[in-house]
């Protein structure tokens, strides 16, 4: 069986372009389909300044998003990074592989280490380094596909040249991974600036749609989206990159085609009602969900213990085959 390895960065509250760009389909086809696990990767949080108080709050909040989203414990691996130490332990290995210019190509490392830069702030080594620690995740379980946004693909061939060049140079060891999207809004836009993403450590909030917004903030949120001059209702990432987002996002709640879609509408009010109510509609059984886990504490604690067991008895093999493969004396 295809084994699918993913994750949630707790930066942030998820959003709406998590859900549909990664989260339903993780609950819908990937835990059906494949060996999946499915990772609050908390470790990545630390790369920048952080309160840790939020950090803990926001992991929590994530994994039990994910539970509400439709992931099943009795079908996939849902856990906490840091309570696999396996994690850590290979991503040092993998930074002995990987060099100093691949890192700092990284288009994430160069965008956010700029902006601490024009804030006056100081960019952590960990910032740099982290793609390893990214690579990490995916081989010490030999994932054989990462789900993943269009902004993570460059990670993931990263990590593919990683396992290429250590397989190599010290004998196969690990799985070369593959990057895999989903057709249709695989990449969310903010709906007040919808030529960037949606993202959950974004600041601008009247732009973002998040999994616990009331379904009254919701339709005010899309209501208020920007769209483009003209007033036809035109499918053009380029030229109506508004109404392209808005069109994306009803097809996913929906279904069928953005293109489709476009030819149903005469004016920008009727689609953002349309879409408004179909985002409701699609978050309502999600929030429902999440208040009952919320209340039942004890239950997502069990399934993050249970979960981390299970991935620390995949990983820790291949790790400790990795540590021999470069020259490293086995404990005991």
């Amino acid at each position: 069986m295809t084994r699918v390895f993913s994750g949630v960065k707790p930066t942030g509250h998820l959003t709406l372009g998590n859900y549909l760009g990664a989260m339903r389909r993780w609950a819908d086809v990937d835990q059906h389909q494949s060996d999946a696990l499915f990772c609050i990767v908390d470790l990545h949080a630390l790369t920048v300044d952080h309160d840790p108080a939020r950090v803990r709050r926001l992991s929590r909040q994530g994994a039990t998003l994910l539970l509400a989203s439709g992931l099943d414990p009795d079908l996939c691996t849902v856990f906490v990074q840091s309570h696999v130490d396996e994690h850590a332990r290979l991503s040092y290995v993998l930074e002995c592989v990987a060099t100093d210019g691949e890192m700092r190509r990284m288009i994430q490392y160069r965008e956010k280490s700029a902006r601490e830069r024009e804030r006056g702030g100081s960019v952590r080594l960990s910032l740099l380094t982290y793609p390893a620690l990214m690579a990490a995740d995916i081989l010490a379980y030999g994932a054989d596909e990462v789900p993943v946004g269009d902004d993570q693909t460059q990670h993931v061939e990263l990590t593919r040249d990683l396992a290429v060049r250590f397989n190599q140079r010290y004998g196969h060891t690990f799985v070369v991974p593959r990057a895999t999207r989903p057709p249709v809004a695989a990449r969310v836009m903010n709906l007040q600036d919808p030529t960037s993403k949606m993202g959950k450590s974004d600041d601008s909030g009247p732009g973002i749609v998040y999994l616990l917004d009331e379904p009254d903030v919701v339709r005010k949120k899309i209501m208020r989206a920007v769209t483009d001059s003209g007033s036809d209702v035109v499918y053009d990432r380029e030229t109506r990159p508004g109404v392209t987002n808005l069109l994306e996002i009803l097809a996913a709640c929906e279904g069928g085609g953005p293109e489709e879609l476009s030819g149903a509408y005469d004016s920008y009010g009727a689609l953002k009602k349309d879409t408004a109510e179909a985002v409701v509609e699609l978050l309502r059984p999600v929030q429902e969900r999440h208040k009952e886990l919320c209340a039942d504490p004890g239950y997502v604690d069990g399934v993050l213990r249970a979960g981390a067991e299970r991935a620390r008895g995949m990983a820790r093999p291949q790790v400790d085959a990795a540590y021999r493969a470069i020259g490293l004396l086995p404990a005991g």
